[in-house]
């Protein structure tokens, strides 16, 4: 499926603008008020559109793993339970970090990880959740079963997902901000891992976010082979830190509305590119 930018654009705005999630918008039509014709033309060309937003990503399974759960702090015997992470054995899961006012990474990250699934589901895509509430009475899930979901094969999959992305915010010294994107080390995964995490850095950036200062030797990009999330996926995985924390700024940016939608556009971005690409 090769889809030219101009058209992804088109088709984008047009497919998010029906998405149930977000705010009603306007469409103006430029000089077609006094002409009933060009009016009908521009109906027929905004309804075809939509109707192929509608089917850009059809057919495509996206899984979306919205990190830790909120109330894994209440179930330490759980979530510290070691678990296979791929080659090594670490804790089901941990708690995630928080904003200094106390804004947890679980709300943020679920927050975002909705608005994604709609904006993916108005493209036709089919929504995999790694889970499906955010909650002080829950725990997990733990880091094998986040990293397997989608696999072919897992839980009585027949096809693999086309991508997976994992979505986390930081907890690094206050100085430091911006996003980086994770991809996996292991062997036979790194060039679509890698390709994915370019487009997810990509799109993060076009909508003006900016690379981290605090890591990465400013690439905005690592592979890593101790997480289990990627180590265990057999299907393009990116997992992205949108931020840090414990900055200000950036924590202003996280723990708001209109943030967490620019997130949600550009992963959803993201998407569109690599899959239009493969």
């Amino acid at each position: 499926m090769r889809l030219s930018p101009a058209l992804v654009v088109a088709l984008l705005g047009t497919a998010l603008v029906a998405a149930p999630a977000q705010a009603p918008q306007t469409t103006l039509v430029a000089s077609t008020a006094a002409d009933p014709s060009a009016s009908a033309a521009a109906e027929g060309h905004d309804a075809t559109a939509a109707a192929s937003a509608g089917t850009l990503l059809q057919g495509a399974t996206i899984v979306i793993d919205p990190g830790h759960q909120l109330g894994n702090a209440r179930f330490p015997r759980k979530i510290n339970r070691p678990v296979s992470a791929g080659g090594l054995r670490k804790a089901c899961n941990t708690t995630g970090t928080a904003t200094a006012a106390g804004y947890p990474e679980a709300t943020f990250a679920w927050r975002v990880a909705v608005r994604l699934r709609t904006r993916l589901e108005a493209l036709g895509a089919t929504v995999v959740m790694t889970r499906d509430r955010n909650s002080r009475r829950l725990w997990g899930p733990c880091v094998d079963v986040r990293g397997k979901l989608g696999n072919a094969g897992y839980r009585g999959r027949d096809r693999a997902a086309d991508l997976k992305i994992s979505i986390h915010g930081d907890g690094a010294a206050a100085s430091g901000r911006g996003f980086h994107v994770i991809t996996t080390k292991r062997r036979g995964a790194v060039k679509r891992s890698a390709r994915f995490g370019r487009e997810v850095r990509a799109a993060l950036e076009s909508q003006k976010f900016r690379r981290s200062t605090y890591t990465a030797g400013g690439r905005g990009l690592v592979r890593r082979g101790d997480l289990g999330t990627l180590n265990l996926s057999r299907v393009p995985t990116a997992m992205v830190e949108l931020g840090n924390m414990r900055n200000r700024r950036d924590a202003r940016t996280m723990r708001s509305a209109a943030g967490q939608r620019r997130y949600a556009k550009a992963l959803t971005n993201s998407v569109v590119a690599y899959l239009g690409r493969d």
